[in-house]
């Protein structure tokens, strides 16, 4: 039987890759891309990836969202709201209407590996007791 194991990318429509990489990097800080084309970039995030297509259509998103984790949510939050962005909570919402729900990693369920995280620069990010509870009581976690 297939089962879900993750999600690989995430692809968000925009009005414009030069511009929503400007709002990426004043948002999360400096991006490394896996590539990128005139209607496209690809935002690397260790084993995954953004994936940004130009010629946005439709109206701005109300409830629907993707789950930004970062490594420090409160600092993301407050360069969006320096940066004139529109935050509600803990939501970001792109000039195109895409809403961010930023997370900070130490309080989901959402693991990456040491290697990967070492390798994006972030050995050592911990998490929650509350979210190791939770990782715990679905045998996902080892400590």
């Amino acid at each position: 039987m297939p089962r879900l194991v993750g999600i690989n990318h995430v692809a968000l429509e925009v009005g414009s890759i030069d511009e929503a990489l400007a709002f990426w990097e004043t948002v999360f800080g400096p991006l490394t891309l896996r590539g990128r084309s005139q209607g496209m970039a690809f935002v690397d995030m260790g084993d995954q990836f953004v994936a940004l297509m130009a010629d946005r259509t439709q109206r701005p998103d109300t409830h629907r969202h993707v789950g930004i984790v970062v490594d420090d949510q409160a600092v993301v939050l407050a360069r969006a709201r320096e940066a004139g962005f529109d935050v509600g909570g803990n939501e970001v919402r792109d000039p195109w209407g895409n809403l961010l729900q930023v997370v900070d990693y130490r309080e989901v369920q959402f693991t990456k590996h040491p290697a990967v995280l070492a390798g994006m620069g972030i050995a050592g990010l911990e998490k929650t007791e509350t979210a190791l509870t939770e990782l715990r009581a679905k045998g996902l976690s080892a400590s």
